[in-house]
């Protein structure tokens, strides 16, 4: 039987949401399966049959179908039609773990309660950059990519690398990632990557092997000794501290960036202005050796 629904505007609400996630999973991981609309919605297969029917109804020229791989792949006149396919929308989707994009309701305050939040740079590659990465984590591919390193000693070099998470710093995104130019694990800042491509290669390194990814440490942070009282237990009550001292367990790979986000005092002689950076750490000797640059 023939679609009720003409054109893409036509859509109802919950079935655009269903269709933008048939067009975000296949543009990003490069294959969407009925199991996967399925799974994600809570629906029966023959319904998520139906909605990948009504999507190449509605978008004829952007999906093919693999009996390999048993799903759909985007062609390369894949264009979006339903879903925003901006590196700033879907990341946070991706790190919240959400199938839809949330929309607003007539650009208005659901809850009526004001809240804003901090300007910041945008610092991400364009979709058509960020989409071969993360394809390649997901598939367990190689990518091949030219960076842009802050070092002085490097330009735009081209690097073969094995991606196996993305992290959000809150300030910036990178992907975790074994670098065959380096023989190690790095860190690859998204908005430095120039160009990638997806390697038809199996990655050779695995996360069990990033040994800064699995192991985790215990962070042991105190409110700055040259605070006043008041403002110490101030402090320890805020980060809601079990006793003088605040504990946070964190992969290995994580802790300059969070001693950067908490504005940790991480001088020798606790020098720097109390009131800008609030917290010290206790445990210098053990947590210094992963995480060198961020220390003063």
């Amino acid at each position: 039987m023939a679609s009720t629904f003409k054109t893409a505007a036509d859509v109802k609400r919950n079935t655009r949401q269903r269709l933008q996630y048939i067009e975000i999973m296949a543009f990003y991981t490069g294959v969407v399966t009925r199991s996967d609309v399925a799974k994600s919605f809570g629906i029966s297969d023959p319904a998520a049959t139906k909605d990948l029917k009504l999507y190449n109804e509605l978008a004829p020229d952007n999906l093919n179908y693999q009996h390999q791989v048993f799903g759909f792949v985007p062609t390369d006149s894949f264009q979006p039609v339903f879903a925003d396919l901006s590196p700033k929308v879907i990341l946070p989707m991706i790190a919240s773990n959400l199938a839809v994009v949330a929309e607003p309701i007539e650009e208005l305050s659901i809850y009526s309660i004001p809240v804003e939040t901090l300007p910041l740079p945008v610092r991400l590659p364009s979709k058509e950059v960020l989409a071969p990465i993360v394809r390649a984590l997901k598939q367990g591919k190689q990518l091949r990519a030219s960076y842009k390193s802050l070092s002085e000693r490097e330009d735009i070099q081209d690097r073969l690398i094995e991606p196996h998470a993305i992290v959000n710093t809150g300030l910036r995104w990178h992907v975790r990632a074994y670098c065959q130019h380096s023989y190690e694990f790095r860190d690859f800042v998204l908005s430095r990557f120039v160009e990638s491509e997806l390697s038809n290669t199996a990655a050779e390194s695995s996360p069990m092997y990033d040994d800064d990814w699995t192991e985790t440490m215990t962070l042991q942070l105190s409110p700055h000794p040259k605070l006043s009282e008041a403002k110490r237990n101030s402090l320890l009550i805020d980060y809601s501290a079990a006793g003088d001292v605040i504990e946070l367990d964190i992969r290995r790979a994580l802790i300059g960036y969070s001693l950067h986000r908490l504005s940790v005092d991480t001088t020798t002689d606790h020098s720097l202005n109390p009131n800008a950076y609030q917290l010290v750490l206790l445990n210098r000797d053990e947590v210094e050796p992963f995480a060198g640059w961020a220390f003063l």
